[in-house]
């Protein structure tokens, strides 16, 4: 539930559900995220769900703070809304060409190619959020023995479809981007899709994603 509503300059507030990042709360960030936009509360123009804290901008003309906040809180968020999400499973190919950072996951993991590629695959990954860039899934949780950090110098440009860990999370490059994550592989996979103007994103908040290897030929000849 949410622990605090502050004020986050003239027209928005944030809602703070805790400093954990974790399922349990990051659920009830996304309830409260698609319960308000469902229900259109007078005022609000956007709303930014991160982790385990929900920002939400509103129109002075319309609401204030103090309106706004007691709308927030007078939601009956457990009896109006059912999280509505999907499975799904992501074909990545791990060839050399496309596991950029599988050495350097060796030697700071201290694991060999093949457990490093057993472990990620065998891990069913719930998405906390999209964002960075338009439609990217930053997928929890990886094992404590699979987690890294960042690059000390990001790239200038990591490939479209790239899929990278950083600490506790799995990534998909939506876009040909800067970025700084382990690379270990890439899915041919179409995961943000702005021909599709009402749900360009294929993964989204609360959903549930694994991954299954392909080979190098299976990924040239995919066809979604």
């Amino acid at each position: 539930m949410i622990k605090n509503i502050s004020n986050l300059g003239d027209t928005a507030l944030y809602c703070d559900f805790g400093n954990e990042v974790n399922k349990s709360i990051n659920s009830q960030v996304i309830k409260y995220f698609k319960t308000i936009k469902e229900k259109k509360v007078k005022g609000i123009n956007n709303l930014t769900p991160s982790y385990n804290k929900l920002i939400i901008s509103y129109d002075l003309k319309q609401t204030n703070f103090n309106e706004v906040k007691k709308n927030i809180e007078n939601l009956d968020i457990e009896s109006s809304f059912k999280l509505k999400t999907k499975k799904l499973e992501i074909p990545v190919c791990c060839h050399e060409s496309f596991s950029l950072d599988v050495k350097r996951l060796e030697k700071i993991l201290n694991l060999s190619r093949d457990k490093i590629l057993e472990n990620f695959l065998n891990k069913e990954y719930f998405c906390y959020m999209t964002g960075f860039i338009a439609g990217m899934p930053f997928l929890g949780d990886l094992s404590e023995n699979m987690r890294a950090q960042r690059l000390e110098t990001p790239r200038v440009k990591v490939p479209k479809g790239s899929v990278g860990l950083t600490e506790q999370f799995a990534n998909i490059y939506t876009f040909e981007s800067p970025g700084g994550w382990n690379i270990l592989g890439n899915t041919p996979v179409k995961v943000f899709d702005s021909s599709v103007e009402d749900k360009p994103t294929l993964i989204n908040p609360g959903d549930t994603v694994t991954f299954k290897e392909i080979t190098l030929d299976q990924y040239n000849n995919y066809n979604e």
